[in-house]
């Protein structure tokens, strides 16, 4: 997912130009040292704050949506403003159990000692966003980071400017700037913030640029939860229920025109059902999009590439998956100048493709058939590790099978994309698909330290100070043997 232009990492001992950015970030300091002893109270009122003001903000962001790439409605009510306001609300009412300190249990030799785990704010934070999803994507965060009792800095991608725009407005309007502040612009402005010594930064983007954002985190040891993406296949067994499975990856395929970072990137389906598979695929695309270009090209449904650059990216990808044998059975037709690509079904795709190699981000779906259960795994294995793996499969031993021989940041059985949406699982990667987790309670830990507390009452430790007599030895050879 290409969420902001290439970054460059300052070089060692480049001093950073002085600028607002600097000035907001320093004004940051001291309201982050105050809300560390903020009551849930005071952050519950804050996520109030924002949560009104998006709604508020609703009809702005719904023409935002479609003057910066034709987001349906619908779609921007539901991966937008839906998420947005549900994670408000669950904070709001879980809160103040998530703030509690959490009682720790004792050994024998920690009789005396009560240990407990209080979550601290961890300061000043950072969350740069994408653009396919940018409301979702800047403002869940920081609606857990003011959970934790952050100050944030936002900055949104400038691929969206006229959703930019109205978070803006939002921010503006609803917070001092030593509180959250937004800063718009392209990479120079993210080369910028990423100099300064931030105590976490959360970062939603591709791969590449997660690791030039670790990398200059790591100069100023900063913690990192990295959102990024990968190519997450999605099966279909020979037990799957095919007419549900079409419905649902033709729809979280392409919605937002496939710019989804957990979208189905390609199809793995058994051959003995892959005929029948396709039909009611292509039967589907038909019903929603329209049975042929024209219709597709009007519909009202589908949403539009963000810029002229990834429409000539996909299309690459396309012509070089025909130039090497692949056939289009679905789709196929684009208008680059109106950054227009119909949803696409591709078979016969040579491994070598680079629609096989690159994350496709965006409306073409190849289908690859398979025979043994075993090529599957091995695919998946010899790959990134995924951010998501969709099963679809009614023998759940055959599902419980994948899940037990793959890895992959997260997974749905019989479903796609909504363990994304489920408020009581963490959401992330793994590896080169993401690092740490979001949503709800998981959300609130990325953006807490964990404090130890050891509380002492009866301080036994005292029995092994030194000198270390015959007594003393004799003690730790018994907790050795005893308690260890």
């Amino acid at each position: 997912m290409d969420a902001v232009s290439p970054i460059r990492v300052a070089e060692p001992g480049e001093a950073p130009a002085a600028g607002p950015i600097h000035r907001v970030f320093e004004s940051q300091r001291a309201t982050a040292l105050r809300w560390r002893e903020s009551t849930a109270e005071e952050r519950i009122a804050r996520i109030r704050k924002l949560r009104d003001a998006v709604q508020a903000a609703a009809d702005d962001i719904r023409r935002a949506a479609a003057d910066d790439f034709r987001k349906p409605q619908v779609e921007v009510d539901l991966t937008e403003l839906f998420t947005v306001i549900s994670e408000a609300n669950m904070a709001m009412r879980k809160l103040r159990r998530w703030m509690k300190p959490k009682r720790a249990g004792f050994t024998p030799l920690m009789a005396g000692t009560q240990g407990r785990i209080e979550y601290q704010p961890r300061g000043r934070c950072l969350i740069i966003s994408p653009w396919n999803y940018p409301v979702n994507l800047t403002f869940c965060p920081l609606v857990l980071a003011l959970a934790a009792g952050n100050t944030v800095i936002l900055k949104p991608s400038e691929m969206t400017p006229n959703l930019s725009a109205v978070m803006q407005k939002i921010i503006d309007r609803t917070f001092a700037t030593d509180e959250v502040a937004l800063f718009q612009g392209d990479a120079e402005v993210a080369e910028t913030l990423l100099e300064l010594p931030f105590d976490h930064i959360f970062f939603t983007g591709a791969p590449a640029l997660g690791k030039v954002v670790m990398a200059a985190a790591s100069r100023h040891l900063t913690s990192v939860t990295l959102e990024l993406g990968g190519k997450s296949p999605t099966i279909v067994d020979a037990s799957a229920d095919l007419k549900t499975a079409a419905r649902n990856i033709c729809w979280s395929k392409f919605m937002n025109n496939g710019q989804t970072c957990i979208a189905p990137d390609h199809i793995l389906v058994h051959e003995s059902v892959a005929d029948a598979f396709v039909e009611m695929a292509k039967a589907r695309l038909s019903e929603v999009y329209g049975a042929d270009d024209d219709a597709r090209q009007g519909s009202p449904d589908l949403a539009r590439i963000v810029n002229e650059r990834h429409t000539g990216r996909i299309k690459r990808l396309l012509d070089d998956a025909r130039t090497k044998g692949a056939h289009v059975v679905f789709g196929g037709e684009m208008r680059e100048e109106q950054r227009y690509i119909a949803p696409t079904l591709l078979e016969q795709v040579p491994s070598d493709a680079a629609v096989m190699q690159e994350e496709i981000f965006g409306p073409l779906l190849p289908i690859i058939r398979f025979r043994e259960l075993d090529e599957v795994v091995e695919r998946i294995n010899a790959g990134e590790k995924p951010l998501a793996l969709y099963i679809w499969a009614r023998d759940r031993a055959r599902a419980r099978a994948i899940l037990d021989r793959t890895s992959s940041g997260g997974a749905c059985v019989n479903n796609t994309v909504v363990h994304a949406l489920h408020p009581l699982l963490p959401f992330g990667g793994v590896n080169h698909s993401g690092i740490g987790s979001t949503h709800g309670e998981f959300g609130f830990r990325s953006f807490s330290h964990a404090r130890a507390i050891a509380d002492t009452r009866i301080p036994l430790v005292q029995l092994f100070y030194p000198p270390y007599t015959s007594r003393v030895k004799s003690l730790i050879g018994l907790v050795m043997r005893w308690f260890a």
